[in-house]
């Protein structure tokens, strides 16, 4: 059985901020939406917890530390046409330690930090459901 195609998947974000305001996104190079933009992120492992997994993703993904703020919403990530489907949660989050750098590039084809706007036309179900949240949550806080 494959999770996110013969059951649901549970997923996490990491969406990472600069002091300039850039967003951290790196370009897909495997299925679900490959060839996009997203934020780093992915499996939760069994017994660990969101934040744990938000923070272990990072690191496995762009060798960097990130301490979590808070958590921006849940993105209902269904890809009919591939016939995937996802829940995963976006976690506001800071750089505490590290440059991010490609770690796994078998998976990521480049990493550049973007202006929110002005962000690459291809992003992700799940970023661009982080982006709107976001939004959301400045204007609460």
């Amino acid at each position: 059985m494959v999770q996110g195609k013969d059951y649901i998947g549970v997923g996490c974000g990491a969406f990472i901020l600069n002091e300039k305001n850039e967003l951290l996104l790196q370009l897909r190079n495997k299925a679900p939406e490959k060839e996009y933009w997203c934020i780093p992120g992915g499996k939760l492992e069994m017994f660990e917890t969101f934040e744990e997994a938000v923070k272990r993703e990072v690191k496995e993904e762009t060798g960097a530390d990130v301490a979590v703020i808070d958590c921006l919403g849940i993105c209902d990530h269904i890809i009919k046409a591939e016939e995937k489907h996802w829940v995963s949660p976006s976690y506001l989050c800071k750089i505490v330690k590290g440059q991010p750098q490609i770690m796994e590039p078998n998976k990521h084809l480049d990493m550049k930090w973007f202006s929110l706007e002005k962000l690459p036309e291809k992003i992700t179900i799940t970023t661009r459901d982080a982006i709107e949240n976001y939004k959301k949550y400045k204007i609460k806080n």
